[in-house]
């Protein structure tokens, strides 16, 4: 659903107010609540009028002062509209449990040890397990708190009017004339069980799938190509999933159940834009809160092709099929024929567009300009084949030599700095000049990022031209994370290794709210993200969501209910809810944890 409301974001005259919540609605000492690393960046950021340096000191879980030290004023924040001081303790390095005291306050605790990330970067891929569509989560493996049957696998006996996912039709003509302003359908139905649920409903998307499961992927492929990177973290047997000990790693096992149903996806042979990828598949009309996925009632119908969605098809099975072709060689030899039909069915069919008007019982993922989603998709098919003719396109694209990293890092609809990241790691046939290009790229857009971070007192790496947190800035956080962390990977420059250390701190809760975004990691964090089936704050008997699920974070476009409520006039930090019914600023989508499974697995490294 991440995305549903993407336009609104643009609504003419869409303004937030400038006065801030109350200051006693958060502690005033923002800490990475985790910890951080003996050998990396360690600062907090201190909320307070004083004009001043303050003392500060840090005390150990015995009360005993281990360091000290004076603040660093820092001026007004404009993101958090407060005062503030940033206090460096970059010399503490002996391992412990400790607290930062200043001006009165007291942090949240906060460890110092090494190996701090590894159980983060599994637990970020240990949340799609429990979002898996049909198969019963086995609550030995996930835990038992999170136990179920099925989601979408209904029988006729059932009762109800959603069969599950085997047989799906296409949406009527009547549908499809009031999704997009013509009459669409299809004469066949299909079985597209599996695949992650996208968000906190109960739809599948072809392009939220692609660029989740590329970044799963990705997290792994780096491993192959980047010395002193180690695939251990996620090997056979490491995850909480079902497939342990088939000889395939772990992530390539979750990686393959969204795989499988993309490949479900493709319009079959002989049918009307064969080749293509239906855009998605859910509810046809809203379901409310809390909802199983089995006790789902409502009918599930296809949605149109589109190009971006038979795209984002062509460049992540392009991408398995490179991975998989030494763990089950058929299944790579299907992911590649899937991959080129879609490619030449996207050439066939360059402008089929999902309307942002098609969003009645789920998210629309519209996007008119697919450019981006071809230049990722010929980077993808030409690592894997070498074949002329996507290095053609690749050339001819404006991304080739463009740029592709935006102030706000990348997401589902702006994918071209997926194929520049790809290009610029995995082996190629194209000129080493070119190579060097694309790898001067991602070091000169980690220098802005890093020059941004600079100046910021939380140490945020996000941050929007406009000042403006949008829908799923968390997410923005690791994406950018992520290139900051290749840029390391490609120049050994210890200033990237650091930038991308404290642009963790931001989410683990060194921010104007003192929350850690990610569920289970600090001592106050966010557990009540927007989920029908993780939904513990309306129904006790179901659980928060699993550890290490990544909230979407601020948003000053406050579009639901509670968030315009309860933080009208918010600064841009403080427009967050820790609440199920706030889809706007606290939903979780598989997008979000995949970036910040790519961005935890480098850490887990450091």
């Amino acid at each position: 659903m991440a995305g549903a409301f993407a336009g609104l974001m643009l609504a003419a005259g869409a303004q937030y107010l400038a006065t801030p919540a109350r200051a006693d609605e958060h502690p005033r000492l923002g800490v990475n609540q985790l910890g951080y690393l003996p050998d990396g960046p360690k600062r907090a950021t201190f909320l307070t009028g004083a004009e001043r340096p303050l003392p500060w000191r840090i005390v150990d879980d015995q009360g005993n002062e281990v360091a000290s030290g004076q603040s660093v004023p820092a001026g007004i924040d404009p993101t958090a509209r407060a005062n503030t001081h940033v206090l460096d303790f970059t010399d503490l390095s002996e391992p412990g449990t400790y607290r930062i005291e200043a001006g009165g306050s007291r942090s949240h605790p906060f460890s110092i040890e090494a190996g701090l990330y590894r159980d983060l970067a599994r637990d970020a891929v240990n949340y799609f397990y429990p979002v898996r569509s049909g198969i019963a989560i086995d609550g030995a493996i996930a835990g038992a708190a999170y136990a179920r049957p099925a989601g979408h696998v209904a029988a006729p006996a059932d009762g109800l009017p959603n069969k599950g996912d085997r047989a799906v039709p296409c949406l009527s003509p009547e549908e499809a004339d009031a999704a997009y302003g013509a009459p669409w359908t299809c004469a066949y139905t299909l079985d597209v069980t599996g695949g992650w649920y996208d968000a906190g409903d109960h739809g599948k998307y072809v392009v939220n799938g692609g660029i989740s499961v590329a970044q799963l992927m990705g997290a792994y492929e780096r491993t192959l190509y980047v010395d002193g990177a180690s695939a251990a973290l996620f090997a056979d047997d490491t995850l909480a999933i079902p497939e342990g000990g088939n000889g395939v790693p772990d992530i390539l096992d979750e990686a393959r159940w969204e795989l499988e149903f993309l490949l479900k996806m493709q319009v079959p042979e002989g049918e009307p834009l064969a080749g293509m990828a239906h855009h998605k598949l859910h509810d046809t009309a809203w379901t409310g809160l809390p909802m199983l996925p089995h006790e789902d009632p409502m009918p599930r119908k296809l949605h149109r092709p589109s190009t971006a969605a038979t795209l984002n098809l062509a460049a992540a099975a392009a991408q398995g099929a490179r991975l998989f072709k030494t763990f089950d060689p058929a299944f790579a030899g299907r992911l590649l024929a899937a991959a080129e039909r879609a490619w030449q069915a996207a050439r066939d069919h360059p402008s089929l567009h999902a309307p942002a008007s098609d969003d009645t019982g789920g998210g629309a993922y519209g996007d008119a300009d697919v450019s981006d989603e071809f230049y990722w998709a010929a980077a993808e098919l030409f690592i894997t084949t070498a074949d002329a003719r996507y290095r053609g396109h690749l050339a001819a694209s404006p991304y080739f030599q463009g740029e592709v990293f935006r102030d706000t890092g990348f997401d589902w609809a702006n994918v071209a700095a997926l194929g520049r990241l790809s290009l610029a790691t995995v082996p190629n046939t194209l000129p080493v000049e070119d190579i060097a290009a694309f790898r001067g790229s991602v070091i000169a857009a980690a220098r802005r990022y890093v020059t941004l971070q600079d100046a910021r007192a939380f140490g945020q790496i996000y941050a929007p031209h406009d000042g403006k947190y949008g829908w799923g800035s968390n997410h923005s956080m690791a994406q950018i994370g992520i290139i900051v962390a290749r840029a390391y990977d490609f120049s050994r420059d210890p200033r990237f290794r650091r930038a991308a250390l404290e642009a963790a701190d931001y989410l683990l809760g060194r921010n104007a709210l003192a929350n850690s975004f990610i569920t289970g990691y600090g001592s106050a964090y966010s557990e009540n993200q927007h989920s029908r089936w993780f939904a513990h704050q309306l129904d006790a008997t179901l659980p928060h969501p699993p550890k290490g699920a990544l909230a979407g974070g601020p948003n000053v476009w406050l579009q639901d209910a509670v968030a315009a409520g309860r933080r009208a006039g918010c600064a841009p930090q403080l427009c967050y809810v820790d609440d199920i019914e706030s889809w706007s600023t606290n939903e979780i989508t598989i997008n979000w944890n995949a970036a910040l499974a790519q961005f935890a697995a480098f850490l887990a490294e450091q």
